[in-house]
């Protein structure tokens, strides 16, 4: 959300300030939440799909260097829409067993596959599909990563607290698992959107940048889910400057998207993993409804 940092002569009262303070109400900024959902701007939902528009349940636009975090309902399509340079660092969390959450290493290891795209599966390190990504026009993501931290943010840019000029994306996430109930030790290694990597034969990681402007990525969740994202820089950019553009947020309930995923209609059929992962999922939750 954008601040309002000026401090008017009329509100040295408490009845100025409170003036002042609604002044507010209806005024926009060009990154923030829109709340409620149907006064989102074009360039949000403009290019959604058709049947998007009736179930909004999220739209934003954040900030490049800012946080934001919201649970969503199973079934809920997330799209996140790069304005030209954004890297936006993920973590899911599984809502009502907060334990469980987004497991890098094995969202690699179980698929085979290292370059997140459309039809890799999320998964928790309980074998369980937290979200399918069911769209990418992209490409340009990394899996491998992780997130910038504080000492290399401070080293590298001059500062890297949430609340500096160039703050690392595990401080971000760590604010955004905290408003969750959680901890910066439940801040894992994220998934990075937007910024791509490149594993050279040597085992060297490559950075390859974005793919510009008006590339965007959807996840399908298959749980209940906390999302925390961290629109900043990616550790491997190379440009001495931190520097980097919004991201443009959007989710919509998904109805029949969940059954278009499990009968391959909606990314094509199931690898063996992936079967096996919504599977464990659907009999997860199977399980606790009949508690």
């Amino acid at each position: 959300m954008t601040q309002t940092t000026d401090s008017p002569a009329g509100t040295s009262t408490t009845a100025g300030a409170r003036a002042h303070a609604r002044e507010q109400h209806h005024r926009t900024a060009d990154t923030m939440r829109h709340i409620p959902v149907s006064t989102a701007p074009t360039r949000v939902t403009g290019a959604l799909p058709d049947t998007a528009a009736d179930s909004l349940v999220w739209s934003e636009t954040l900030a490049f260097g800012r946080y934001t975090t919201l649970q969503l309902a199973r079934g809920t399509r997330l799209r996140l829409t790069d304005t030209g340079d954004a890297c936006v660092h993920t973590l899911l969390y599984r809502a009502g067993a907060l334990h469980e959450r987004y497991n890098a290493a094995d969202s690699v290891k179980v698929p085979w596959q290292a370059y997140p795209g459309a039809g890799h599966p999320l998964l928790s390190a309980a074998g369980r599909l937290l979200a399918t990504i069911v769209e990418d026009t992209s490409g340009s993501h990394d899996a491998l990563t992780g997130a910038t931290t504080l000492a290399g943010n401070t080293a590298r840019y001059g500062a890297g607290t949430a609340h500096s000029a160039s703050p690392a994306a595990r401080e971000l996430l760590t604010l955004g698992a905290l408003k969750n109930g959680l901890g910066p030790r439940d801040v894992a290694p994220s998934l990075t959107f937007f910024k791509g990597i490149h594993v050279d034969t040597d085992g060297s990681i490559r950075f390859t940048g974005s793919a510009g402007p008006g590339a965007h990525v959807d996840l399908l969740l298959q749980v209940d889910a906390v999302v925390v994202l961290a629109n900043t820089a990616h550790p491997l950019d190379p440009r001495a400057d931190f520097t980097g553009t919004a991201v443009n947020i959007a989710a919509w309930r998904s109805p029949g998207g969940l059954a278009a995923l499990a009968d391959g209609t909606l990314v094509g059929p199931l690898t063996p993993e992936h079967q096996q992962a919504l599977n464990n999922t659907e009999h997860d939750l199977a399980a606790r409804s009949t508690r």
